[in-house]
């Protein structure tokens, strides 16, 4: 009788045996950091309010943030922080930040730069998605990267720049970069918050869209760390390798000399216990199309390990090679220690585009569950070289659905069944890692790939309860065509850019509608889309089991479904909404916004917050909002009151921080 209770204790045992944890969520009532902690976990446990009450929620305070730049801005993508009772967030068109009153939202300070040309032509506007916290006890700093591309050190009680750091305040960001380029109209900037540790700040790289780039010779995203006291620079880690450096050998012909991007847009995690930091590389110029760039080019579409001190690699694993469908690895890798068959690992979890999280030893680098190497498609366009195989991830399984087939179009009545079928049949279908085609008229006009373009999993990532070791992620079930034509006559020297083939005689000229800034080409049946709902969904996975423990669509259904003339009488069950949606997780709740605009309960035009059961996935609760979110959420504790706090804009609704807490 013994013998079965064998595993459980191993269990308990190896728990007990753990390290203290570096993953506590956001600790002492505040949100010090973008992610809640250095670990990105998105959790505080925190539970004034709950599934009880939630329904409850007033607001607290409201912050409009027309005022803060030339113009409103209508996609304020801020996670804000709360530190000593004062909530720091960017805002507005020129990315400002300011200071509010954690309980009231009174405006304290406010910062703000006027790059002139050098912002106009920044590859990366608006007002990002937040700033860096940094204190020693005996000063305070507020740190965060313009659109143009400068470091900015701030004095946290007034706003103003710290005379001793950088130049005035400012880290020219364009500078000391291993590369020259033009200060004005260099392509690189950032959108994600600074990560400090350790006095050390840790600054990636953001370009241009890539569909369909100017050039091949893109400037090169470099990662760097600098001093957080003087912002001297401490070391650089080249993404894409210097010549005779590990990874250079990936790269074939002039390759690597030519070829640009590769930078790490998304928010970084470290564990300073171990002092590593973990970056997730985006993928080289340009995002479909790798034919002058032939090899697998690391560190493209890896999640890289580097010593916090001094930016040397300590290991790394390609999860794409040599990549042509935009699999940035989008989003911050989620540092959390598990229990697996009755061993303590300290594991580092990955969420991507692709819909797979990828778990690895964040130690080693070892893949906690096999990760599969397998036989893909090659790609037939022209000079290009596509990777004979690609790693598969066998557990856990994908949080949303890879590959298209007819099995995935829309069946809500034999009449637009038919219809899809036939917009399907001019496009190529295939499992994930079809390779995109040359678009023809009539077709195959491109290849249709589920995760869309842009994810499954985006830049607002997942969120991890280190107390149950559960993983929480929204994601996006949408097709997008992908097909490459040659561009315009001047407009870049790519051989193949993202586009769709017209009749015959007419240049293709790279058109492709939608494929600008963060939206998604869509092939649409009667403006219904192509695949089955649901459309937005969460998903939750224990850690310690591999195993999606539930899975709810996120979102009612959006009224141009709900009010199809084409699906009147029928009843459609509850399709949930896309948009760009993170996830807080709190002592027993998941919390997260609707994206997009439509008819709430109420009878209003908005979008609703919600509360699911962290446990089981059960709706708890929802309050409304009068615009979608947009910035992920987070929580705190100011004066013996819990307040959630979302950034939501779109449409015509420009930003604003919204406060939420119970009747008081």
């Amino acid at each position: 009788m013994v013998t079965k209770y064998l595993p459980l204790l191993a269990s308990l045992l190896a728990i007990i045996s753990l390290p203290a944890s570096a993953q506590k969520g956001a600790a002492n009532g505040e949100w010090r950091t973008y992610g809640g902690d250095l670990a990105s976990t998105r959790y505080a446990p925190l539970d004034q309010i709950n599934k009880g009450n939630f329904n409850q929620l007033e607001v607290a305070w409201r912050f409009k943030t027309d005022a803060l730049g030339p113009r409103p801005e209508f996609n304020l993508q801020a996670t804000p922080l709360m530190v000593d009772g004062v909530v720091y967030s960017t805002a507005g068109t020129r990315r400002a930040v300011v200071a509010l009153n954690a309980a009231t939202g009174e405006l304290l300070w406010m910062h703000s730069e006027n790059e002139g040309k050098r912002g106009e032509n920044a590859p990366r506007q608006l007002s990002g998605r937040g700033l860096a916290y940094w204190s020693d006890g005996k000063e305070a700093r507020i740190l965060y990267v313009t659109p143009g591309y400068r470091m900015v050190a701030l004095d946290a009680k007034t706003g103003i720049p710290v005379q001793r750091f950088g130049k005035n305040g400012v880290v020219d960001l364009k500078l000391d970069a291993d590369q020259t380029m033009d200060l004005d109209t260099g392509e690189v900037g950032l959108h994600a918050a600074p990560v400090i540790a350790k006095d050390v700040v840790i600054i990636g790289a953001a370009h241009r869209n890539g569909n369909r780039p100017k050039s091949f010779r893109n400037e090169k995203g470099y990662v760097r760390g600098f001093d957080v006291r003087t912002g001297k620079r401490l070391w650089i880690f080249h993404t894409l390798p210097a010549p005779g450096e590990p990874g250079s050998e990936t790269w074939q012909g002039d390759s690597l000399k030519n070829t640009g991007n590769v930078g790490v847009w998304a928010q970084m995690s470290v564990d300073e216990e171990l002092g590593l930091v973990y970056l997730p590389v985006e993928l080289p110029t340009g995002d479909y199309y790798g034919g002058h760039r032939p090899g697998n080019g690391l560190y493209g579409e890896s999640l890289v390990a580097a010593d916090l001190r001094t930016g040397k690699m300590k290991w790394y694993f390609q999860l794409v090679h040599h990549g042509v469908w935009d699999h940035d690895i989008p989003a911050a890798p989620i540092l959390a220690d598990i229990v697996v068959d009755g061993k303590p690992v300290k594991a580092v979890a990955q969420a991507t585009k692709q819909g797979w999280v990828y778990v690895f030893d964040r130690v080693t680098g070892k893949p906690v569950w096999p990760i599969e190497e397998r036989p893909v498609e090659k790609s037939d366009v022209p000079f290009e070289q596509s990777s004979a195989t690609q790693p598969f991830v066998t557990k856990p399984a994908p949080f949303d659905r890879q590959g298209v087939s007819t099995d995935d179009l829309i069946d809500f009545t034999p009449e637009l069944r038919a219809e899809a079928l036939q917009v399907a049949s001019r496009y190529k279908m295939g499992p994930i890692f079809t390779p995109p085609v040359v678009s023809r008229f009539p077709g195959p006009l491109g290849t249709l790939m589920l995760p869309s373009i842009t994810g499954g999993a985006n830049w607002q990532g997942g969120a991890f309860d280190p107390e149950t070791k559960m993983y929480y992620i929204y994601s996006v079930t949408g097709i997008s065509p992908v097909g490459l034509v040659p561009p315009a006559a001047g407009t870049s020297d790519m051989r193949f850019v993202l586009g769709t083939a017209t009749d015959p005689g007419v240049p293709a000229g790279g058109a492709a509608a939608g494929v600008d800034g963060d939206a998604t080409p869509q092939v649409t049946v009667r403006g219904l889309p192509l695949v089955k709902p649901p459309y937005g969904r969460i998903t939750a996975i224990d850690l310690n089991k591999g195993d999606i423990v539930w899975q709810i669509a996120h979102g009612d259904t959006p009224d141009n479904i709900k009010n199809h003339p084409a699906l009147k009488g029928l009843t459609i069950p509850r399709t949930g909404r896309t948009g760009r949606i993170g996830t807080l997780v709190t002592k027993s709740l998941v919390i997260a916004g609707e994206g997009g605009f439509a008819t709430t309960p109420t009878g209003q035009r908005g979008a609703m917050l919600r509360a699911y059961d962290k446990a089981t996935g059960a709706d708890v609760g929802a309050v409304y909002m009068p615009a979608p979110q947009t910035g992920s959420p987070m929580t705190y504790m100011m004066d013996g009151k819990q307040y959630i706090v979302v950034a939501i804009s779109g449409g015509t609704y420009s930003g604003e921080l919204m406060a939420f807490r119970l009747p008081n």
